[in-house]
């Protein structure tokens, strides 16, 4: 007896001894910037569009679309985060991998059960002793069985242990999907919001160049009429009436599907729900922009720490793969009662017991085992190659949109003095066409300057206040402060036997 639990001890020391490589972080990027060239911190403007500052290591607030000031644009994103599909499927995923992690918990106990059966058997002359030895007589019997059997693999060399750290760390990665899918979600929610302001703009604009059209070709009609222009002059401004208003249509559908897209953003169908209508005047260029280190970055986008909690899934799967190599270890013990007959089951004479142990060591499987932990060193591999992309993908995106908001500063300023010229000498030429001083194309080449500024115009201003949110939602848009979960997503505790 003293042999056995020497034993037991020893398998029970041996518990929680996992093979395989422990994971290991990988390093954040060492850069002091994102960009070859220093980006200016001050971004300022020459004609009183707005000045923006860059502020390194500020903290991101995690409603970043209030910087916008826009309270229209605060309620349309409440009612996506609240009414999104995408959100409420990645919180339910997310509920399913921690129920997967309790699950993979459950092989650290003992298993217990508790069955029953009822057997009809015949015993040959061989058995009869033994049977006789038991109770049971020669010849045919029904034997009833009742009682409970435990079970208990001890985690010798870490399978169950690896394997629970293998869905925790899938877990973790549900989790930083969530906040990827409501990073993704709020960001598109402000482009679409700015790209509606930026198209009723545009439309607007070429509303009244069309409403200039019409003016223009009932003066020429009136010069032709007073035989001071001729009858091309007259065709010349109805072709451009015609070609300026077959660019209506274009702009309409645009705006009517991109307020779809809104609508479809907050969980509702396009009949039943029409977002705000907004102007690019109702949003305020945020004068102070967060950037965050490069450093800082690997640990806060939610796209860069799935792929980081992927890598640690498939580390511990290597370790899952080697402990099947090595012996499994099966203790077992049962307890019942055994009779010919239900009423004499329970009787205190027909009780039994047993306990037994086994040992399992793989010999030969033609190669399965240990094919099945190399491809899993190299899924290993192919994630940490997946987990470098993505974080040099990270680091482009902000270096691309920080350049970008230093250009969108130089082109709002220069489609601002194009407008004004454009303006001006588009009244003059109007001025002197009325005058007889000037011909109509002319007037019509002026027109369709200020009409490209005017649209010119309306796409820098929109494109300046979209590349401000991408920057945000590039450096992780502060989720980590957000209430994605609900109270009773809660992860599971991480206690063991």
């Amino acid at each position: 007896m003293s042999k056995a639990r020497s034993a037991l001890l020893l398998v029970l020391a041996l518990a929680g001894c996992a093979v395989g490589p422990d994971f290991v972080r990988p390093a954040a990027p060492e850069l002091s910037g994102y960009t070859a060239q220093p980006v200016p911190t001050e971004i300022a403007s020459s004609t009183g569009a707005g000045s923006q500052r860059l502020a390194p290591g500020r903290k991101i607030p995690a409603q970043w679309w209030e910087l916008f000031h826009s309270r229209p644009l605060a309620e349309v994103l409440r009612a996506a985060i609240d009414g999104s599909r995408t959100i409420a499927a990645a919180r339910a995923t997310l509920a399913a991998a921690r129920e997967n992690v309790l699950a993979a918990r459950g092989g650290y106990w003992p298993q217990l059960e508790v069955s029953g059966s009822v057997t009809r058997r015949r015993s040959s002359a061989l058995q009869t002793s033994a049977t006789s030895a038991q109770g049971f007589g020669p010849g045919e019997a029904t034997i009833y069985t009742v009682g409970p059997t435990a079970s208990y693999a001890p985690d010798v060399f870490g399978a169950t242990a690896r394997s629970v750290e293998e869905q925790q760390a899938l877990a973790d990665q549900q989790g930083y999907e969530l906040a990827a899918a409501y990073l993704t979600l709020t960001g598109d929610a402000v482009t679409q919001a700015i790209t509606i302001a930026s198209l009723r703009a545009q439309l607007q604009a070429t509303e009244e160049v069309v409403a200039d059209d019409a003016r223009n070709l009932e003066l020429v009609r009136l010069k032709y009429e007073a035989g001071k222009a001729p009858r091309t002059d007259v065709l010349t401004a109805e072709t451009q009436l015609a070609a300026d208003r077959a660019a209506l249509p274009g702009l309409r559908q645009q705006l009517a599907a991109a307020r779809d897209a809104l609508v479809i953003l907050t969980g509702r169908a396009p009949a039943a729900w029409s977002p705000p209508e907004f102007d690019l005047n109702d949003f305020t260029l945020p004068h102070e922009l967060p950037v965050s280190l490069p450093s800082e970055l690997a640990r806060q986008r939610p796209d860069i720490l799935a792929a980081e909690a992927r890598l640690h899934a498939d580390s511990a799967a290597i370790g899952v793969a080697t402990a099947r190599l090595y012996p499994s270890i099966t203790l077992t013990a049962s307890l019942g009662q055994q009779a010919l007959d239900t009423g004499s089951l329970f009787s205190g004479a027909n009780g039994f017991w047993s306990l037994a142990g086994a040992l399992t060591q793989p010999i030969f499987n033609g190669g399965t085992l240990r094919a099945r932990r190399r491809a899993a060193i190299e899924t290993y591999r192919a994630s940490l190659a997946t987990y470098e992309q993505t974080v040099l993908q990270g680091l482009q995106q902000v270096a691309d949109t920080l350049q970008a908001l230093a250009h969108d500063a130089e082109l709002v300023d220069a489609q601002r003095q194009l407008l004004d010229t454009a303006s001006t000498a588009l009244t003059l030429q109007r001025e002197s066409y009325e005058a007889g001083k000037s011909d109509l194309l002319q007037l019509l080449d002026a027109q369709r300057a200020y009409q490209q500024a005017r649209l010119g115009a309306a796409k820098a201003q929109a494109q300046r206040l979209q590349d401000s949110a991408q920057l945000l939602v590039a450096l992780g848009g502060g989720w980590w402060d957000a209430k994605l979960e609900p109270a009773a997503a809660a992860p599971p505790s991480a206690a063991r036997p």
